[in-house]
């Protein structure tokens, strides 16, 4: 039996610039904000900053991906996805025991598995986080295929209407790539 997921997607090499780890495409991609629980989002800079504010957390390399799309995974795929992530919350991010490292990947597995039902295969997901009041923002917006292109282009995936949160929320990824060559 095989169910939807998210999965790690790259359209071009940004993500190996602008992020310290960048998943490979076609992992298992849980949203992944707990990586930055001991963080203060506010300092964040460059790479860590940017993996903040836009990063899937890929559950092979467990490195960061910019766009996630909806794919499946067999019960084994996804029962491996639970044992490395639930390993990783263990061993990397202080766990009390393995129990609540489990019972916690469970969850993000689930919660990915949320965002990923009742869309088509291939539908991709992009996420913003940002600080609001005295908490973390996360808002999803799903970017649809016109059309069966050959390569989806990075430039026109989002419409935005001037004077909307979207629109407000532009990106200077020539400004990026600079501060990540440094």
């Amino acid at each position: 039996m095989s169910g939807r997921i998210l999965r790690t997607i790259r359209l071009d090499p940004s993500d190996t610039v602008v992020f310290d780890r960048a998943a490979e495409p076609g992992e298992i991609a849980v949203v992944g904000s707990f990586t930055f629980w001991d963080e203060d989002p506010a300092r964040l800079t460059g790479r860590a900053r940017q993996a903040f504010r836009a990063g899937f957390l890929g559950l092979g390399s467990f490195g960061f991906s910019t766009l996630v799309s909806v794919g499946s995974a067999s019960a084994e795929e996804r029962e491996a996805a639970v044992a490395s992530l639930a390993d990783y919350i263990l061993k990397r991010l202080g766990a009390p025991d393995a129990a609540s490292a489990r019972a916690a990947a469970e969850e993000e597995i689930a919660f990915a598995e949320g965002l990923a039902e009742g869309h088509e295969a291939g539908t991709v997901i992009a996420l913003t986080r940002s600080i609001e009041g005295d908490g973390v923002r996360e808002r999803f917006r799903t970017l649809k295929r016109k059309g069966a292109p050959q390569a989806l282009p990075v430039i026109g995936l989002v419409r935005a209407e001037e004077g909307s949160e979207e629109a407000a929320e532009d990106v200077d990824l020539v400004a990026l790539l600079r501060r990540a060559q440094v």
